[in-house]
């Protein structure tokens, strides 16, 4: 099973922060026959079963501490899934002026195109009315 590392290391971080302020956790936590990824593939099992697709994080991080607390618990099988982890992207100076250039490009082609558009439409306009025969005084 392959996880996200963001979501892996909102997981750890939290039990990590819960075992540092909680005794009786940090021994759960310690525990030699636990480890993140049966933690990681228990609460995945868990949101499957639940058929929801979205979940407070006190809801998943209580999970985390469930699997840890329960001396005997069933994991359940590796799950393959994508999972979006809500959390804060620092970038760097250089992503941010790549960021800035992609988007000026973005727009200058939006730009280009609507006026590539705006006159296609034009040109087409004129040409359909000059193939028009314009009538004569004479054809009545």
């Amino acid at each position: 099973m392959k996880v996200s590392a963001p979501f892996k290391n909102a997981i750890q971080s939290y039990l990590e922060q819960r075992a540092e302020y909680d005794e009786l956790f940090a021994r759960s936590y310690r525990n030699p026959l636990k480890n993140i990824e049966d933690c990681i593939t228990y609460i995945l099992n868990y949101v499957q079963k639940s058929g929801c697709n979205g979940f407070d994080d006190d809801e998943i991080f209580g999970q985390a501490v469930h699997y840890y607390d329960e001396a005997d618990i069933e994991i359940g099988k590796p799950i393959e899934c994508k999972v979006v982890v809500n959390h804060h992207v620092e970038l760097t100076e250089e992503e941010k002026a790549q960021a800035r250039r992609d988007a000026v490009k973005r727009a200058e082609d939006e730009a280009y195109a609507k006026l590539k558009q705006q006159r296609e439409k034009a040109t087409a306009k004129r040409t359909a009315t000059i193939g028009q025969p314009q009538p004569s005084l004479f054809d009545f």
